[in-house]
């Protein structure tokens, strides 16, 4: 959450690869998917309107906000998600057993545990996208807010880094 601090509504929106990846267009789809994997697959429904997902919904609409929804109802509807994934966690054992509807029938009865390592995984990969499109619009970078566990250096030191590590994919291109 804390790579949208200090960004414009445009930089938050603003699609920075060619497949439109953009901050709070991430945020929007972590929450549609704790949201239905917390919740639908195991008969917990949010209640949370989700227009983006209806069958009717342009394609990708989950993963990109509106002129109409802003930065804050995004985030909230994170925050009520988590919040909602949270008690779902403390209401149900591990051993639960739940069925997500959009995967294939033979693959779709679920535990709990098995839906935690998957939205784990998920919310990790799409973290890193974040990491990138952040440094992309700003050059900000980091873990978290106050710690960027980065590796110790100034500007010129990581524009000689970045340098250095040109100069191998080049002479690795040649060889």
């Amino acid at each position: 959450m804390w790579k949208l601090d200090g960004l414009s509504e445009y930089d938050i929106r603003r699609p920075m690869t060619p497949t439109g990846t953009n901050l709070l267009g991430l945020i929007k789809h972590v929450a549609s998917v704790e949201l239905g994997y917390f919740g639908e697959t195991f008969g917990r429904p949010s209640g949370e309107p989700q227009p983006w997902l209806a069958d009717d919904a342009e394609p990708n609409a989950d993963m990109w906000a509106t002129a109409d929804e802003s930065r804050e109802q995004i985030v909230d509807l994170y925050r009520r998600a988590w919040a909602h994934s949270d008690a779902t966690i403390a209401a149900l054992a591990l051993d639960a057993v739940g069925h997500v509807p959009w995967w294939p029938d033979d693959h779709s009865e679920v535990t709990l545990h098995r839906i935690l390592v998957h939205v784990i995984a998920e919310t990790g990969r799409h973290a890193g996208h974040a990491d990138i499109v952040r440094e992309l619009i700003d050059g900000a970078v980091g873990l978290r807010d106050g710690n960027d566990n980065m590796a110790p250096g100034d500007q010129a030191w990581w524009e000689n880094y970045r340098g250095r590590l040109e100069g191998v994919a080049q002479e690795a291109g040649h060889g």
